[in-house]
C-alpha cells in the first residue's frame, strides 16, 4: 500500500500541471459552440440539399476555395471552412463569407483545440496527450486504491476547507473517487482515439481490422479534381440516399486517387457529423460508395463511440453537464496536486530535514 500510494503522489505531482491544463480545456469544449463568436451565430440549420448544394458551389468558386466543409448544426448556425496553410473562414449557410483567418491563433475556439488535442505541437503533442489519458487513468485506479482504506472519513467537497495539506489530501482523495466513472471515460476515450490500434483491441479479437474495413472508403483511379463539378446534384443524390440526414461534413481530396468524403448525421447519430458517408469521384462527381454506420459491425459502432462519449454527446445536456464537471474536476485535482506536491511537500520535507539537523548540532553541542 506504501508503494502504491508513493507511486500515486508523484505520478501526481509530475503529471497534474499537464492533466489539470487538459481538464480546464476539454471543460471549455464542451460548450464551444454556445461561446463562439460570430455572427448568424443562432440561424436555423438549412437542410434542403439544392440550397447546401448552391451554397458550397459559392465556397467552391472563392478565391480560397476550402479543402474542408463543415455544415452548420442546430448548436452554431454557420459553415466552418478549412483553407489550405492553416487558413479558415466562417460561411453563413447561403455561402457568403463572414469572417477570415489565416492561423488558429485568430481564434480562441480553434487554438483551445490545438492546446486540449495537440499541446499546441502538432502533430506529436497528441502522443504526450494520450500518454496523459493513460496516466491518468493509472492514476484513478491507485487514487482508488489508496482511498480504500480511509473510506469512512469520506465526505466529497467541491473545495478543500483550508489550504492546509491535510485538508487538500483529503479533498483531493474525497473527490476523485467521487468522480471516477466520469475520469474514467475521459482517459480512456482519449487514449483510446491517439492509439487507435489499442482503443480497438479492447473491442475483441479481430476488431482491429474490422474498424479497418468499415472506415476504408472504396478503390478509385488517380484522377484530378474537376473545377465544374456539379455540387446542387451532388448534394441531392446524398439526399435520395439519406433522406432523414443531416449534412455533417464535406472533404476534398488531399492526395492522388482519394475521394471527395460527405459524412452526414441520421437520426440518434452520436458522432459530431455523422456515420452515414457518400463518396463522390473527384472527376465527375458520380457517386462512388455509400455507407451506413448504423449498419456498420458491432465492433466498429463500437469505437465511433469514443469521441461523442469524450466530447459530451451522448446523453443530451446532462451528458455534456457531466462531462464538463469531469474536466473541471480534473483541472482542480491536479492543479491542488501539483501545488501541494511541489510547494508544501517538498518545501515542509526540506524545513523538517533542517530542523533535524540544528537539533543533531545543538545536541552534539551539548554533549561536548
Amino acid at each position: 500500500m506504501r508503494f502504491i500510494v508513493l507511486c500515486h503522489r508523484w505520478a501526481g505531482g509530475v503529471a497534474g500541471l499537464l492533466l489539470a491544463i487538459l481538464g480546464l480545456s476539454g471543460a471549455l469544449l464542451v460548450y464551444k459552440d454556445v461561446w463562439t463568436l460570430v455572427p448568424h451565430h443562432y440561424d436555423t440549420v438549412v437542410q434542403d440539399a439544392t440550397q447546401v448544394g448552391q451554397a458550397v458551389t459559392r465556397m467552391m468558386h472563392d478565391p480560397h476555395p476550402p479543402q474542408m466543409i463543415t455544415f452548420a448544426t442546430d448548436s452554431l448556425g454557420v459553415d466552418k471552412l478549412a483553407i489550405a496553410k492553416g487558413g479558415g473562414a466562417y460561411a453563413d449557410q447561403s455561402g457568403q463569407v463572414l469572417l477570415r483567418w489565416g492561423s488558429d491563433w485568430a481564434r480562441p475556439e480553434l487554438w483551445l483545440v490545438q492546446l486540449h488535442r495537440y499541446l499546441l505541437v502538432r502533430p506529436g503533442g497528441e502522443t504526450v496527450v494520450g500518454v496523459a489519458g493513460l496516466v491518468g487513468f493509472a492514476l484513478v485506479l491507485t487514487g482508488c486504491i489508496a482511498w480504500w482504506r480511509t473510506r469512512r472519513t469520506f465526505a466529497p467537497r467541491l473545495l478543500p476547507q483550508r489550504l492546509s495539506r491535510p485538508a487538500i489530501i483529503r479533498h483531493h482523495r474525497d473527490l476523485g473517487v467521487l468522480v471516477t466513472p466520469l475520469l474514467l471515460i475521459s482517459f480512456l476515450t482519449g487514449a483510446f482515439m491517439v492509439f487507435r490500434p489499442l482503443g480497438a483491441l479492447v473491442l475483441g479479437p479481430g476488431a482491429g481490422q474490422v474498424v479497418a474495413s468499415a472506415f476504408k472508403a472504396p478503390d478509385y483511379p488517380h484522377v484530378r479534381t474537376s473545377p465544374d463539378l456539379d455540387w446542387q446534384a451532388m448534394m441531392e443524390e446524398a439526399r435520395v440516399r439519406f433522406p432523414k440526414a443531416q449534412f455533417g461534413r464535406l472533404a476534398m481530396p488531399r492526395r492522388g486517387g482519394s475521394l471527395i468524403t460527405l459524412s452526414m448525421r441520421q437520426p440518434g447519430d452520436w458522432l459530431p457529423n455523422g456515420a452515414a458517408m457518400v463518396w463522390f469521384a473527384p472527376d465527375t462527381g458520380a457517386v462512388v460508395g455509400v455507407r451506413d454506420g448504423g449498419q456498420a459491425p458491432a465492433q466498429a459502432r463500437g469505437f465511433m463511440t469514443y469521441m461523442p462519449l469524450h466530447i459530451g454527446r451522448v446523453g443530451g445536456i446532462v451528458g455534456k453537464a457531466l462531462m464538463a464537471l469531469s474536466g473541471l474536476s480534473l483541472a482542480t485535482l491536479g492543479l491542488l496536486a501539483t501545488w501541494t506536491f511541489w510547494f508544501v511537500q517538498l518545501t515542509g520535507d526540506k524545513k523538517k530535514k533542517q530542523a533535524r539537523a540544528a537539533a543533531a548540532q545543538a545536541a552534539g553541542q551539548t554533549g561536548g
